[in-house]
């Protein structure tokens, strides 16, 4: 019951924020246009309304309690500037001209003001009614455990005073552990005793926090069948409708086509950078994996040096690689090095949502320890995914493979969409195109040969 009341204090204060942007909003067209008409003003904070909601479900702009008060300000001014840019792009339409932005300004610096003070109180006000959970890590290996690595990151909520290791099957003795937690976080353990702890969890309501394996994901895309008097799930390869193949074809084509259109000055003077900076060519071609392991030629803007791997290794750039040129640098810092990618998807080789490409080599090393990494080319490879929004450049395959099958799961185009816009808040966050360590070729959590026999075994 009190952790009841906790809770709807904090979506009280969410929902507060988010009558307070609307009503700013509303205040914006009440006196800045106040020659549109009653009907007109509605449907104008109507549609405000419903795009900053979206908004905000998309870059999780009310994630109190896990986002930093500096990311809760960046994802919220976010929402705010893509519902301005939607409405702003909306009434020039209808209008039939541009008209002068000053005032929207205006209101977008009142709302940063508002996001700020909000994060700044609401996050004092979620850690003062929540205090850390007492929390304990149970997991099966070393690998296991790094996985879990930016969990202490977040010791205002969680405070991991134990972890164990599951050497053992019994269940009894692991579960006498627990007692006493209020937070529990398994990886990498048999499904006997995870289902186990699992249950025991939700009796004595304890947290539990659980990483899927690859089996569990593609459960969770499995459909309910009325074959029997029992239960019965169906899994299977990915497929999609053939109206949404159809309608995402289009938008692709759409897409980026119109990318092509108005990015094309920065392609350009992008060209020219790379030309003037070592005379080397400025496109680089490389052979990648799409769906169902057809090979094709990803396009890129070169920012490594000519001769890169002129010792034949594939590999993956580092965090202080000096490959890398300084024009490289730049345009990868802000991912232009991607933008001819356009062309890949015009042509039909990528979709602009879908798991990223892989080099046949990387993808072959990668296999070697997780044979299921091929069920990613179940579909045509993507400029950006699911992975790409809540991953790293340097994120772990096994990590990524997962990620991939949670959006195969449930592609759809208002996903695709949302995941478009999502893309846009991690083009700013450094860490996001963070390289592989130093002497690593791959972005592989090296595992033991019991672990991939344990898990990935074909039998």
């Amino acid at each position: 019951m009190r952790n009841c009341l906790k809770g709807s204090v904090i979506r009280v204060s969410k929902f507060l924020h988010y009558l307070l942007t609307i009503g700013s909003f509303a205040g914006y067209c009440w006196f800045a246009r106040p020659t549109e008409g009653m009907a007109q003003f509605a449907a104008a904070v109507l549609i405000y309304a419903v795009i900053f909601l979206f908004s905000v479900r998309t870059y999780s702009a009310y994630n109190i309690g896990m986002s930093r008060v500096h990311m809760l300000v960046y994802s919220q001014t976010l929402c705010d500037l893509l519902t301005a840019a939607v409405l702003y792009a909306t009434q020039t339409l209808l209008r039939g001209g541009f008209f002068s932005p000053l005032p929207l300004l205006g209101l977008l610096a009142l709302q940063l003001l508002l996001n700020c003070l909000w994060a700044l109180g609401t996050n004092a006000l979620y850690f003062g009614l929540n205090k850390p959970k007492r929390t304990v890590i149970i997991y099966r290996s070393e690998t296991d455990l790094r996985r879990l690595d930016e969990l202490y990151l977040h010791h205002q909520k969680f405070q991991v005073t134990r972890t164990i290791a599951c050497t053992s099957s019994e269940i009894h003795p692991l579960l006498k552990e627990l007692e006493g937690f209020e937070a529990v976080f398994v990886t990498g353990i048999d499904a006997s005793l995870r289902n186990g702890i699992a249950k025991y969890c939700v009796e004595k309501n304890i947290r539990c926090y659980i990483t899927p394996r690859v089996g569990d994901v593609l459960m969770m895309g499995s459909k309910h069948q009325e074959l029997f008097s029992v239960p019965v799930f169906r899994v299977m390869r990915a497929e999609p409708q053939l109206e949404y193949l159809m309608v995402k074809r289009l938008f692709d084509i759409l897409c980026s086509l119109l990318g092509i259109i108005l990015l094309s000055p920065f392609m350009l003077l992008t060209a020219l950078m790379i030309k003037l900076y070592d005379r080397g060519p400025v496109i680089y071609k490389q052979v990648r994996l799409t769906k169902d392991g057809r090979e094709f030629k990803i396009l890129k803007f070169r920012s490594m040096r000519v001769d890169a791997e002129k010792d034949g290794v594939a590999r993956l750039s580092t965090a202080n690689d000096d490959r890398i040129t300084p024009v490289g640098k730049f345009i990868r810092a802000i991912r232009f090095d991607e933008l001819p990618q356009l062309f890949n998807i015009l042509k039909g080789d990528m979709t602009i949502v879908g798991p990223r490409p892989e080099r046949p080599e990387i993808a072959r090393q990668y296999e070697q320890q997780t044979p299921a990494f091929a069920l990613r080319l179940q579909v045509k490879a993507g400029l950006t995914g699911l992975a790409q929004v809540y991953g790293k450049y340097n994120t772990d395959p096994y990590d990524k493979l997962r990620m991939d099958l949670m959006y195969i799961n449930r592609m759809s185009l208002l996903y695709d969409i949302q995941l478009m816009l999502a893309t846009v808040k991690v083009l700013f966050m450094k860490e996001s195109t963070s390289g592989i360590a130093d002497g690593q070729t791959t972005a592989s959590i090296e595992a033991t040969q019991e672990e991939k026999a344990k898990e990935y075994a074909v039998k």
